[in-house]
């Protein structure tokens, strides 16, 4: 896309939790820098199951993960999908968990997070209605705001509104826990042995948290092409890895795409089906960066 193209589809649309809506147009600076080319193009065509082969995924039984980093990032959106906790008020998820390209889907304008619960209250007792072991339970809290790029909106990307499959929520009280930091998008070559991790809340394993890791496939500037097993009701999900830290000899694990759902895929004249994950490119992290913050100050590492 033009300059004056990615103005427009990075462009975003805020809706409050009293309904109202607000456009804020953005600019973009200096060269737009093309490191892997665009080799595929996508169809709307979903299929019902998303697993391939042997189902390779794990659900996490043990409260000891279910209620420790990183697991306990991810967290259940009331529409239906999951997300991933980025900052002590945000949440990041897949745009089509609120809106379907055209409008608002239902339940989006009284959306709620559920957190996973680490402690129960009471003498420890089994009480009626508790969820068995191995079932996390949730603590539900309101949105305050979201926030969905331009370029998801139907009639002003067309084809390429996957690229911008992402938004984020605002809750309306910090949850006070640890949460993942957002990292850009290495290429495949740059990734440690090319690995993605997510975990989500799979509707096929109801109540259950589900953990899944595969090699990518393949990729485009904006997507990345796997073959992880997910089921819907994980889209949303964070995708990260491990990335090196500037200028030091740490690894830290970092939010590098959203997990989109199934798509087929034209690679080169040829369909093709994967699951897809939205790449967190400089100019998305920059822009996601900036509705955590409120400023460009604290956006200059990836």
């Amino acid at each position: 896309p033009s300059l004056s193209d990615l103005k427009d589809l990075l462009s975003y649309e805020t809706i409050f939790e009293n309904g109202t809506r607000t456009l804020t147009e953005v600019n973009v600076l200096g060269p737009v820098l093309d490191p892997v080319g665009n080799t595929t193009t996508q169809r709307s065509l979903r299929k019902k199951r998303q697993i391939y082969g042997t189902d390779s995924r794990f659900s996490i039984y043990d409260k000891r993960f279910m209620t420790n980093f990183p697991f306990n990032t991810a967290v259940k959106i009331s529409t239906g999908c999951s997300g991933v906790l980025i900052s002590p008020k945000h949440v990041l998820t897949a745009a089509h968990c609120l809106h379907d390209g055209k409008d608002y889907v239902k339940g989006s304008k009284r959306l709620r997070v559920g957190l996973m619960k680490t402690k129960s209250r009471g003498d420890g007792r089994k009480r009626k209605g508790a969820k068995r072991n191995g079932m996390p339970s949730f603590q539900w809290t309101r949105v305050k705001s979201s926030h969905i790029p331009k370029g998801w909106f139907k009639g002003v990307s067309e084809d390429i509104a996957l690229d911008y499959d992402y938004a984020v929520l605002e809750l309306k009280r910090p949850h006070k826990r640890k949460y993942m930091e957002l990292g850009i998008s290495p290429t495949i070559k740059m990734m440690p042995r090319s690995m993605i991790h997510f975990s989500g809340f799979d509707n096929d394993r109801s109540g259950q948290l589900v953990y899944r890791f595969c090699s990518i496939s393949d990729e485009s500037n904006d997507l990345l092409y796997q073959y992880c097993d997910a089921e819907p009701g994980s889209t949303g999900s964070g995708v990260y890895l491990r990335l090196k830290e500037p200028n030091k000899k740490q690894w830290k694990r970092k939010i590098i795409a959203v997990y989109s759902g199934h798509q087929w895929v034209d690679v080169n004249g040829e369909q093709q089906d994967y699951n897809v994950a939205v790449r967190i490119t400089p100019l998305k992290y920059a822009q996601i960066c900036f509705w955590l913050h409120g400023n460009d100050g604290n956006c200059t590492q990836g």
